[in-house]
């Protein structure tokens, strides 16, 4: 459901006073739509009431009685308590505890018929809630068993007036939102109608219910996302069309001469793929997704050739002018001795040679271009476009990958990432592509040694790593921060720079890298690390990806808590890049369960894929897509069995568009209006129906 759906104003409800509009107001509430979906952050259960006699410890229970002592006093060890103790037969007691809360009993009176809920314990000689929930009981009836949601509130906002007017919203308003789910689909998948969903979550009788509607809820956000992507997907394949761009086994004679090294299966495999895309008249939309070191560039570069030897253009782009650089130095060794004309297009380059290199591509004098994501801009015109390849498909999102068809005439595109990537995600935010995955690794590459060290250990650290750079070799120092704060404790690149420069590395050349720094002292840095003039290379994660220097061989991370495990993987990939053993050190000091076990899992796990799908399961599916992280709309937390559900999702949204690819039939009116709403602007959908 989508709050516009329903863009009634809120004064328009029974019991809706200025007062109360205001305070709406500042939870983001503005209309009945909105209203609707403030959903519960979560529920008190109701349904188990027994007397004081018949508790049992440690569950959630519910028990009704009448205050029959308040307290409030200092504790011997400081803070504070404040208890109110209840009996149901006058006899037996049940007292309710809060700790360093002074106003809370002084909702109570002698008398008052009250519930408390929460989970009792034996203390000395009566039992005892810490924080229960508590209803104040009008009368003398019981209260309804059932479960009690529990709403986010604003200050002067209370809980009993925003459920009251939810609920007097779903009464008289939830059976007019449009339901975006086909009927025919709703019966065949046993979901309930919207507006039972929502009155399940706002006003359930059990907790299973609300857990079956939460579900239905977040099962009809994932369909209109994959109906989405159905439609992109579709209107990819039979609307636009690109050019042929075949290989003959001349082409692929040449282009193999050119590779100083045999390429893998999986390498020939991806390749294989990617050609039998490219010999089509449908634009190819191919997703790469490659460990760390499985050779994902030969592949990219074979693609870009491909298209040069069709005497088609080809462009190449990386999220960062350090990765463009890159990719611009491995194809000047790849191509030295060919006739591809091509240009490196970063922000370093004079007026006049931008000049140049934007007349060249326009005229066709330019096989060949590798740039930043400023290739997507208005006024980058190709004169025969027919294949464009993204790096690190991750850093751009799907917005941005929507905007690259502007660069030409339905070209060819191949995507990819060497960031494994949970399938989640994969299937959100990457479903409109076809996938390739590519695991094995080169043959000669070595294992990296990877530890976890104590802060006592760094004195012997260092003393390995001058006898490693003494053999020549060179490493990595990675930081999470740029410059001190005066606010944290983590370590930044600039002080950790000036330590060793006049400490124990003080003897070798050490540079400094980030992101803050311009991009012309950013390429000279890495030049002079790639050309050993630079020893110890200190950086924050600037270097994460891309960075191929086969004779830096140690890695250094500092505060490697602060790294997701993704970051880690590539991190500790770029010294595995030759055949020469690779040394990856972490000092880390992790403040929860959660972030120790992330280090565990990364010491003992080497495979991308892997580490993905640990990376999921312990920080949970998490932020999939947003507005912010990819362009795609609102951000779901798919939660346990979110992947089932998101499959389930795709498969039946694929459904529908196989059998109503304009969404033209009666029922799909509001799901084509939900789709077009949500991501008809992001996508560039095109207006059908």
């Amino acid at each position: 459901m989508n709050p516009r759906d329903l863009p009634l104003p809120l004064d328009s409800l029974p019991g809706i006073t200025p007062h109360r509009l205001e305070l709406l107001g500042k939870l983001g509430i503005t209309t009945l739509g909105e209203l609707l979906l403030h959903l519960p952050r979560g529920y008190v259960d109701l349904s188990d009431q027994r007397p004081i006699t018949a508790l049992t410890p440690g569950e959630v229970q519910t028990v009704q009685g009448e205050i029959v002592e308040l307290d409030s006093r200092s504790l011997p060890t400081g803070g504070f308590v404040a208890s109110a103790v209840i009996s149901d037969d006058g006899v037996t007691v049940l007292e309710g505890v809060w700790f360093n809360q002074p106003y809370a009993t002084r909702r109570f009176r002698y008398g008052q018929r009250v519930a408390f809920t929460g989970k009792p314990r034996w203390y000395r000689d009566h039992w005892q809630m810490s924080n229960p929930h508590v209803q104040i009981l009008e009368g003398s009836g019981p209260t309804r068993p059932g479960v009690l949601p529990i709403y986010p509130l604003t200050e002067d906002l209370r809980a009993d007036v925003l459920r009251s007017l939810i609920a007097r919203a779903v009464d008289l308003h939830a059976a007019a939102v449009p339901d975006c789910l086909p009927p025919s689909l709703r019966q065949r998948e046993g979901w309930p109608s919207l507006a039972e969903a929502l009155r399940q979550i706002h006003c359930p009788t059990s907790l299973a219910e609300t857990a079956a509607a939460r579900q239905r809820l977040l099962y009809e956000q994932l369909f209109v996302l994959q109906t989405a992507l159905a439609l992109r997907r579709r209107e990819l394949s039979d609307r636009q069309q690109a050019p042929r761009l075949p290989v003959t086994p001349l082409i692929d004679e040449r282009i193999r001469r050119l590779f100083p090294f045999r390429l893998t299966q999986d390498q020939n495999r991806a390749i294989a793929e990617v050609c039998a895309d490219l010999a089509k008249d449908r634009p190819m939309q191919r997703l790469l997704q490659a460990d760390v070191g499985a050779g994902k560039t030969a592949v990219a570069v074979y693609a870009l050739l491909v298209a040069v030897a069709n005497k088609y253009q080809a462009a190449l782009m990386a999220p960062t002018e350090v990765l463009a650089r890159q990719h611009a130095h491995t194809l000047d060794r790849y191509l030295a001795h060919s006739r591809v004309r091509r240009v490196l297009l970063t922000g370093a380059l004079t007026a006049r040679e931008r000049r140049e290199a934007l007349e060249g591509l326009r005229q066709g004098q330019i096989d060949l271009v590798v740039g930043t994501q400023a290739l997507a801009q208005e006024g980058i015109a190709f004169a025969r476009l027919g294949l464009v390849v993204v790096d690190e498909q991750h850093k751009f999102g799907v917005h941005q990958r929507a905007r690259l068809r502007r660069l030409g005439h339905s070209p060819h595109y191949l995507v990819m990432t060497a960031t494994p990537i949970p399938r989640t995600v994969t299937l959100t935010v990457f479903g409109d592509l076809d996938l390739t995955l590519m695991r094995e690794l080169p043959p000669g590459r070595q294992p990296v040694v990877t530890r976890w060290l104590d802060p006592s250990q760094r004195d012997w650290l260092y003393q390995q790593l001058q006898a490693a750079l003494a053999e020549g070799r060179q490493a990595y120092v990675v930081c999470p921060l740029v410059e001190d704060t005066g606010q944290s404790s983590l370590r930044s690149a600039s002080s950790t720079y000036k330590e060793l420069c006049a400490g124990p590395l003080r003897d070798y050349a050490v540079g400094l890298l980030h992101g803050q720094q311009e991009e012309e002292v950013k390429a000279d840095i890495m030049e002079r690390f790639r050309r050993r003039e630079i020893d110890v290379l200190v950086s924050t994660s600037v270097v994460e990806v891309g960075v191929d220097v086969p004779n830096a061989t140690w890695m250094i991370v500092e505060d490697a808590e602060r790294f997701g495990l993704s970051q880690l993987h590539q991190l500790r990939g770029r010294v595995s890049r030759g055949t020469s053993p690779g040394f990856c050190y972490l000092f880390a000091n992790p403040a929860g369960d959660e972030a120790a076990e992330r280090l565990r899992v990364f010491l003992r796990t080497s495979d991308g894929f892997t580490l993905a799908e640990e990376d999921a399961r312990l920080r949970g599916a998490g932020e999939l897509f947003g507005t912010r992280q990819h362009g795609t709309g609102e951000i779901v937390d798919l939660g346990p069995g979110g992947l089932q559900l998101l499959e389930r999702a795709r498969r039946d949204a694929f459904e529908v568009v196989a059998a109503d690819p304009q969404l033209a039939r009666p029922e799909h009116a509001a799901l084509r209006r939900a789709v077009f709403e949500q991501y008809g602007e992001t996508l560039e959908l095109p207006e059908v129906g």
